[in-house]
């Protein structure tokens, strides 16, 4: 009877032992998640994950916290991200200069390929070509015919070696068969006095930053580098309308350090998907001039290897030199 009754506790001990780590854990996230940007506060990547920050607080009931890590191309913060426990914890807002950066540096003490691992793509907006009015072209078929007539003789400006705005008109150049000069800046704003005074030609920006210089008639507006049409520039063509095939939207997403447990990855997905489609967020993002996007984990990684993989092909047939990070 003794021996029973010991039977019977130790399997009741071995129970209750087995019941405790099941107990202890808690439901994600029950602390503060740190979202680094990989970019100074203030400018566009910043705002943009400010808004998802905020929205994904509201919704989980934890904090997303910010956490400006400029620097390097980005690369310093991809790298604290590599280096972080895979918990959920600590993820990073990522855009368009991570597939650059994964595309063309082969020297970073991490792979800033599988480094990310993708959670959900947030907002996209198109890139817009912007030319000086004095350019006598009316049109995108018109400018490619100026180029080809004129090799040389205009130039373009962007926000420097390997940005997103350099890689633009790269593509457009490979794709158009054009020769324009590039003219790198230390960010598209630098460029606004030199374009409309004629100092340089062209430039792919961002729409919501050039939408009060093509209202002004400060500059006009050819083509978007979006699948379709921008809501706030419906009158201006795709380039796929004329280049078909082109088409080269500015991203953004979050990704999460390598080897993070999937419940995690897909509550934060459909988290995300869940902001993007809320009237609070959608109208943030519509002021913008950007449209949520939300992708499964899944449909996120296919996107961000087929990005990795076009922007290798741009660096290497425009044969760009990148510095390492």
């Amino acid at each position: 009877m003794m021996k029973r009754r010991q039977i019977n506790r130790a399997i009741l001990a071995a129970g209750c032992a087995a019941a405790l780590p099941l107990r202890a854990q808690e439901p994600y996230p029950n602390k503060p998640v740190r979202v680094l940007v990989p970019s100074t506060a203030g400018g566009g990547i910043d705002l943009l994950a400010r808004m998802f920050a905020q929205r994904l607080s509201e919704q989980m009931g934890q904090q997303f916290i910010v956490d400006n890590v400029g620097g390097a191309g980005g690369t310093i913060a991809s790298g604290a991200l590599a280096r972080a426990a895979p918990d959920g914890y600590t993820l990073i807002f990522q855009a368009t200069t991570a597939a650059v950066n994964a595309a063309s540096l082969t020297k970073l003490p991490f792979d800033p390929v599988n480094a990310l691992t993708p959670i959900s793509m947030a907002a996209e907006f198109p890139l817009v070509m912007v030319v000086n009015p004095d350019v006598p072209a009316k049109d995108i078929k018109e400018f490619i015919a100026l180029l080809r007539a004129n090799p040389a003789k205009y130039s373009y400006g962007s926000a420097g070696v390997g940005t997103g705005t350099h890689l633009a008109a790269e593509w457009f150049k490979l794709m158009a068969k054009v020769h324009i000069l590039h003219i790198p800046y230390k960010g598209t704003g630098s460029v606004m006095p030199d374009l409309i005074s004629g100092q340089v030609h062209m430039l792919f920006d961002g729409v919501p930053p050039q939408s009060g210089h093509i209202k002004l008639g400060r500059v006009r507006p050819l083509a978007v580098t979006s699948k379709k049409r921008s809501n706030a520039l419906p009158h201006v063509p795709t380039m796929a309308e004329v280049l078909p095939g082109y088409e080269l939207p500015f991203w953004t997403g979050i990704f999460a350090p390598p080897n993070t447990p999937a419940p995690i990855v897909d509550k934060l997905a459909g988290e995300i998907r869940k902001a993007t489609v809320s009237p609070q967020l959608a109208t943030k993002l519509q002021e913008f001039g950007a449209e949520g996007h939300p992708m499964t984990p899944a449909e996120f990684a296919s996107f961000w290897k087929q990005q990795v993989g076009l922007y290798r092909k741009i660096v290497k047939g425009a044969n760009i030199k990148l510095e390492e990070g």
